[in-house]
């Protein structure tokens, strides 16, 4: 069985396309070949900057020859539905054949397609990946009709087996497949031919160019390591950069350099941020003292002076680069110092969102909101305030400015330039965390009140003004704001009624609303004829929070039909402003919201939907803890025998129950009562639902769900006995009321955790 080798050879890939692109070719190639009839033994795909390879082992030689028989209309239809069926098939009348059935004889395409070799399918597959790729970005040069990421100079496709190896002929917009390939741009001269995927490899290697991505990151990261070691100093780690340098070079060569002493000083951050953006560089760090002292950058080339002239050059640009940092840093320690006030106050002019006001607006709902949840997670309620009032201001600053992924970082360092406390500073530099999926909580309990005020602030604020995340769109980041408050909630193990706080963040958002512009026209552009009446608009956020708010509902201070003028400014108003949905439609949906993204959240853990629906079903609802609290015990005693035959038990009592309320036209609720048990297995029912609901009750008081769930498995042995036993719908209907109040006590005694209903199965 031949291998296959495919090489597109081109000019410099970029980096942060590699990866992925090597991985469509192998999948668009393979479909392809699979799809014509080819099979595989395994396959393997390849980027370098100037190069995507792919090889594909064990290849069966030729397609298989296909027999395909297509029913057809019947001999005695219409000419045009036989027509029809031909030019579907492919073949002429005198080529069908005819197959007697029970309602008569029908037409029968016999559709035989011969075997090709592989050779062929190739020639036909890989010029058509070529031309379709689906790169991000592609380009077209010269005057060929080609699109590729960067222009596309030769094809290797190459079949290979014990006999030998052929080329795969085949041609894409003037450039023909051969057997032969280039190595490094400067460290190797000429092209050279191969003969298959390990001679291709070895060739490549001697030509200065390592084919594989991870082989040349993994000695970027020995070689990088064994530098910083051999100076006493330790490799800052960045799985990231490193993926990306080993998309910029062929043939790695790690040099390592030091940063200038007047520089040193910096915050260790700004350094790494800086190398890393600017010039790529990996940070080496001090780990005595914890300052950036060195750097490492990677260069594509052997030089004869062992990299001294690239070494010196890349110092000289670093310098450039980080005396621009250090006029960020010192200027804005300036601003820093002098109390933040400029950089506060700038804040008033920086837009959040058009419909949600200012950051300085949003500053405002984020402390007022901050202080009523430093009471719930244990913070200094003043401390939480002063903590949101500057916890944005570093977007002012130039250093944010420049480098957007230090916010947080850098307003922790200005704020204790500031003399603010050490709780103050460390909120500002995490209320933004987490960021992603990897990014930790934050933990201490002024950084997490301004943690949760805010992204509680930022949901409420879309939702009241209904911009909420739509199938794949999200642009405000609203499901990661979600899934942080989840994270933060489970994580610190807070007790918090998201319905209450939600509610206080939507009341914080009408009087800044209220007290804004935003919500009515601005008549003060109206002239004279405006009567001096503009700042009669003023809606108190009771008027703002009516549920039909639409502004029809809305009364001006003044008799309207003294000034026409203004009446039809005002009904402008009413056609173009914004409505606001009300607090309870707000917490409604917003809960739901959440809601999902616990789900989402406690899906890693293996916890099915359904448990969670479950658990949802009691409430309260909104005491996420409570919630999964509820959940974890239950996915845990439904992973035992006890659980399984428990529900089949409930599921059983409820349905019988169900079925009797519904045909009644009565609730069996009350009045279960022993005297009328006429069975042992009735009687004995009765006292294990009484000793288990005694254990139950305090259980739950004490949020012993896992306590509770084993009072519950020790009724599984009495309720199968009483199904095995008792016939519920007895023809004494007091016998019969008595026994389907029983079943009621079973529901509510077994679904006392969560809702048993909701699991599925």
């Amino acid at each position: 069985m031949p291998d296959l080798l495919l090489e597109l050879f081109s000019e410099e890939i970029p980096a942060r396309m590699q990866a992925r692109a090597a991985e469509d070719l192998k999948r668009l190639v393979t479909d392809g070949l699979v799809e014509a009839g080819l099979t595989y033994t395994s396959a393997g795909a390849f980027a370098t900057p100037r190069r995507l390879a792919l090889t594909i082992e064990g290849l069966s030689a030729g397609s298989p020859t296909t027999r395909e028989e297509r029913r057809g209309p019947r001999t005695d239809a219409p000419d045009q539905a036989l027509d029809g069926f031909l030019r579907g098939v492919g073949l002429t009348k005198d080529q069908l054949q005819t197959r007697a059935e029970k309602k008569g004889e029908v037409y029968v395409a016999v559709i035989e397609k011969p075997g090709r070799d592989a050779a062929a399918i190739i020639a036909e597959v890989v010029p058509q990946v070529i031309r379709t790729f689906p790169w991000p970005k592609s380009m077209r040069w010269g005057a060929g009709s080609l699109r590729w990421v960067r222009p596309l100079h030769s094809i290797l496709c190459l079949l290979s087996s014990e006999a030998g190896s052929e080329v795969v002929g085949f041609d894409v917009d003037g450039i023909a497949a051969g057997d032969t390939t280039e190595g490094h741009r400067f460290m190797s001269a000429g092209r050279f031919s191969v003969a298959n995927f390990g001679d291709y490899e070895a060739k490549l290697k001697r030509a200065h160019v390592v084919l594989s991505a991870t082989e040349r990151a993994e000695h970027i990261r020995h070689d990088a390591e064994q530098m910083a070691f051999a100076a006493g100093l330790e490799l800052v780690e960045d799985a990231g950069l490193l993926a990306e340098v080993a998309g910029l070079v062929e043939w790695p060569v790690v040099l390592m350099g030091r940063i200038e002493e007047r520089f040193l000083d910096l915050p260790p951050e700004v350094l790494q941020t800086s190398m890393k953006e600017h010039q790529k560089f990996f940070s080496v760090r001090n780990p005595k003292t914890g300052r950036i002292e060195c750097f490492v950058t990677v260069a594509n080339r052997e030089t004869a002076d062992d990299g001294a002239t690239i070494l010196a050059g890349n110092q000289k640009v670093l310098s450039a680069r980080l005396s621009d940092a250090a006029f960020f840093w010192e200027n804005d320690l300036r601003i820093a110092k002098a109390g933040m006030g400029d950089w506060l106050d700038g804040l008033k002019s920086v837009t959040f969102h058009a419909k949600l006001g200012s950051q300085a607006e949003r500053i405002d709902r984020i402390a007022a909101l901050a202080r009523e949840i430093a009471l719930m997670v244990g913070a200094d309620a003043d401390l939480a305030e002063e903590a949101a009032r500057i916890a944005k201001a570093d977007l002012r600053s130039e250093m944010v400015g420049e480098f957007p992924e230090l916010q947080g970082v850098m307003g922790r360092y200005y704020a204790l330039a500031a003399g603010r406390a050490p709780e103050v500073a460390d909120a500002a530099r995490d209320h933004w965390k987490p960021m992603g999926q990897g990014d930790a909580v934050p933990t201490a309990p002024v950084s997490l009140a301004v943690a949760l005020a805010d992204k509680i602030d930022t949901l409420t604020g879309f939702w009241a003004i209904d911009e909420k995340p739509t199938g794949s769109k999200d642009p405000y980041a609203l499901r990661r704001a979600a899934l942080g408050v989840v994270r933060m909630v489970l994580e610190n193990g807070v007790r918090v009624n998201l319905k209450a706080y939600i509610s206080v963040a939507y009341q914080v958002f009408l009087r800044t609303a209220a007290a804004s512009n935003r919500f009515y026209a601005d008549l003060s552009s109206g002239g004279d004829e405006s009567g001096g009446m503009a700042g009669q608009f003023h809606f108190e956020p009771e008027i703002l929070e009516s549920g039909d708010f639409d502004f029809y509902v809305l009364q001006a201070a003044f008799d309207w039909r003294e000034n026409p003028r203004i009446f039809d400014q005002f009904r402008e108003v009413r056609r173009s402003a914004t409505k606001l949905l009300s607090v309870e439609l707000v917490k409604g949906d917003l809960l739901a919201f959440f809601h999902d993204r616990l789900k989402v959240h406690l899906r890693d853990e293996g916890i099915r939907h359904d448990i969670i629906d479950a658990a949802l079903a009691k409430p309260p609802a909104d005491d996420l803890a409570l919630v999964v609290a509820r959940a974890r015990a239950l996915a845990a005693f439904l992973a035992t025998p006890d659980g399984e035959n428990l529900v089949q038990g409930y599921r059983r009592a409820a349905n019988i129950l169900h079925q009797a309320e519904e045909k009644d036209g009565v609730e069996y609720r009350y009045g279960a009562d022993v005297k009328f048990a006429e069975t042992d297995e009735e009687r004995a029912l009765f006292e294990a639902l009484a000793t288990a609901e005694a254990a139950i009750t305090p259980a739950l008081a004490s949020e012993d769900f896992a306590g509770a769930m084993t009072q519950m498995a020790a009724l599984r042995a009495p309720i199968d006995a009483f199904f095995e036993a008792v016939q519920v719908n007895s023809e004494n209907q007091i016998i019969r009321r008595n026994r389907l109040n029983l079943l009621h006590r079973i529901v509510a005694t077994c679904g006392a955790v969560a809702d048993l209903s909701r699991i599925e199965g």
